[in-house]
């Protein structure tokens, strides 16, 4: 194809988006981007190339892991990952940037970043209502990780970024996500007492998911099958439960949001809590969460062994299995978990937890 019939292509494909984009958002406008391109059929990356709404966007030429690791170069930014029903936002720098094979690592004061590059393959620069941001997605064109420049950010070096990198529209072609995978539940004995010899066995929480692997055995069914002192199924209230009373003693967490390409990471306290609607909030200066508590299916108590003690987390999923948010007591390697935190999580259970 030449390059004159690439951009005609493209402009008449963007042309068409946007006048059915503009209906949708006339007849429903207060649907979000991401309500906005299901609705239509069509992904996210593709309303954003198109430049729905008042949005413009500029194509960023280039790997976008190269793109990410100069984000630090940008200086204070507010960082942001999603899922379908929890947003994390967190305001910081992207550094120090390191690497432990694939996975990429952000392990700031502030930004607290776990990266899993395979999966990323579109980039874009993107101004809406008044705010810059670069946005990158998947091969199925769903926001992996969002970055927007803030009053504090080095403007000079966000605009050098995206002019370094900008390239000419074309159309990004997706496809389709594939649907988590369904896990049996673990119903013979002998599977049953192997999860929980090898759960009981753990000395790190990294260890949980490489375990789950080794026995080929998904989370959701991992956790029905050990036991409630292991695991224990709680009302779907208690993330609402949790936060407000974290929020009234002070006692600092640590909120995990992740998607297929992105874990994002807040420790500390939380404060300002509000509900909108089904979203349930936390408003702080510089950390910002929105979980839709009407999306929770299962909600879990989990409680695993460590070199350090027992550590225990407060587990959501979705209907379809996702992991929605994973918050623990903050705590780092070395340091037993804050009794605060073990206190508040067992009086939850109905029954008691092993210590």
């Amino acid at each position: 194809m030449t390059q004159a019939f690439m951009q005609t292509e493209f402009a008449n494909r963007a042309a068409a988006l946007r006048a059915r984009h503009d209906t949708l958002q006339r007849e429903q406008p207060k649907q979000r981007a991401r309500q906005r391109a299901q609705t239509l059929g069509v992904s996210e990356a593709e309303l954003v190339a198109a430049a729905c709404g008042d949005l413009r966007s500029t194509r960023l030429a280039g790997a976008p892991k190269d793109i990410f690791k100069a984000l630090g170069e940008l200086g204070p930014v507010m960082a942001l990952t999603r899922n379908e029903w929890c947003v994390h936002e967190k305001h910081g720098e992207y550094l120090p940037y390191s690497e432990e094979g694939p996975v990429g690592l952000v392990l700031g004061k502030e930004i607290d970043l776990r990266v899993f590059f395979r999966g990323w393959t579109h980039a874009y620069a993107v101004h809406e209502a008044g705010r810059d941001s670069i946005q990158f997605f998947d091969a199925a064109g769903t926001a992996v990780h969002k970055t927007y420049r803030t009053d504090a950010t080095n403007g000079p070096a966000f605009d050098a970024l995206v002019a370094r990198h900008a390239g000419d529209p074309i159309w990004p072609e997706v496809s389709p996500a594939a649907a988590p995978a369904a896990h049996a539940p673990l119903t013979d004995p002998s599977q049953r007492q192997a999860l929980r010899d090898a759960w009981l066995a753990l000395r790190d929480t990294h260890e949980f998911h490489p375990m789950l692997r080794r026995l080929e055995v998904g989370r959701l069914a991992a956790l029905e099958a050990a036991g409630d002192d292991l695991a224990q199924r709680v009302p779907d209230t208690v993330a609402q439960t949790m936060l407000e009373t974290v929020a009234q003693s002070g006692t600092p967490i640590m909120c995990f949001v992740a998607n297929d390409g992105m874990v994002q990471i807040h420790t500390g306290p939380v404060k300002t809590l509000r509900r909108t609607g089904p979203w349930f909030n936390v408003l702080d200066a510089d950390f910002n969460l929105h979980l839709n508590t009407e999306a929770i299916a299962q909600s879990w108590i989990v409680n695993k062994p460590t070199a350090d003690g027992w550590v225990t987390s407060l587990e959501l999923y979705a209907a379809d299995g996702t992991l929605i948010l994973q918050c623990f007591g903050a705590r780092k390697p070395g340091k037993p978990e804050l009794q605060e935190w073990r206190a508040l999580m067992t009086s939850l259970c109905a029954t008691p937890l092993a210590a």
